[in-house]
């Protein structure tokens, strides 16, 4: 059963990553080095401890995130104590692209972020294979990584669902086989595994329903090293899940600033990090983190960012 007496949360804000590897050419011009290392430092300042900062993926589907631009914010930010940034590597590549940087523990101290996901349909569209495939090429890049002393974390999208598109109806992945990656990432290195919503497709009880099938299918064990990251078109949905979450015992959570952020494949956007924190304050949670000064950035991004580039959008 869930130890109901830890009541501290670790939060991963994962704005500057997921929002940011959305953000098309053109805006880079607004999304610049400049301002991703201010609202890290003041994430930082807020008592963020954990940020999603970059991404290693193709810049031809995420220009934020050519290898250039990341040297320049890599070397700015540089090495923080105390703070633990994640940068996400897809495949082979982009695991170069991390050592080229020097992300690891004898540089910048990163943690490597993996994911695939854990319906087939969905890992096809976001990663353009079969997810046997993905796990053949990670199991190759973790035994490295690990021999390096990287510290991994595993995502697994679309862990409660994806609606495939066209009509192909809601693709629920089966719990047995949930289990089955997530023994495989642990067994592979993994420190932490974070489940996804990728679309935001399971409810207040549908996520109960997921979540405590997982964890009564392993006798809660390793409930420590779970992370919850849900997406939805509405940031209130998803806090509401959180609660439920929080509330069966998990204790990590991933959020954006204002709630946005997404996936190429058409997911919606995040629970909104001051509105979690706002949450789990309300429940006696400890984040470490200041409410009233979460909410100043998020405001900040709203008018720097968010508002700037959507007022360039073609209507």
């Amino acid at each position: 059963m869930p130890n109901d007496k830890n009541d501290s949360v670790t939060i991963t804000d994962v704005t500057l990553r997921e929002y940011g590897q959305n953000i098309p050419h053109q805006y880079l011009h607004i999304f610049t080095p400049e301002i991703r290392h201010e609202i890290a430092l003041r994430l930082i300042d807020a008592g963020c401890t954990n940020i999603e900062i970059l991404s290693c993926v193709n810049p031809s589907k995420a220009p934020a995130m050519s290898k250039d631009l990341l040297e320049k914010i890599v070397k700015k930010l540089g090495r923080i104590d105390g703070v633990q940034l994640v940068t996400l590597v897809p495949n082979s590549a982009g695991y170069e692209t991390f050592l080229d940087l020097g992300l690891g523990p004898d540089g910048y101290g990163h943690a490597m972020g993996i994911f695939f996901s854990a319906v087939e349909a969905h890992n096809l569209a976001n990663l353009g294979r079969p997810i046997k495939d993905t796990l053949e090429e990670y199991r190759i890049i973790l035994k490295d990584a690990s021999s390096r002393g990287i510290r991994i974390i595993a995502y697994i999208s679309a862990a409660f669902g994806y609606l495939a598109p066209e009509g192909g109806g809601l693709l629920i992945p089966d719990i047995s086989a949930l289990n089955e990656y997530i023994d495989l990432m642990l067994g592979l290195g993994s420190d932490l595994v974070t489940l996804s919503d990728l679309q935001g497709v399971a409810r207040e009880e549908a996520t109960a329903e997921a979540l405590g099938g997982i964890l009564k299918g392993r006798t809660w064990r390793d409930i420590g090293r779970f992370g919850y990251h849900p997406h939805h078109v509405s940031g209130e949905e998803a806090i509401a899940n959180s609660k439920v979450a929080y509330e069966i015992g998990i204790r990590r959570f991933d959020s954006s600033l204002g709630g946005t952020g997404g996936c190429v494949t058409g997911a919606p956007g995040n629970q909104p990090t001051e509105g979690l924190i706002h949450l789990l304050h309300s429940l006696g949670a400890e984040t470490g983190i200041n409410e009233r000064e979460v909410f100043s950035l998020a405001c900040m991004v709203q008018r720097e960012l968010y508002d700037r580039i959507t007022l360039l959008e073609p209507r």
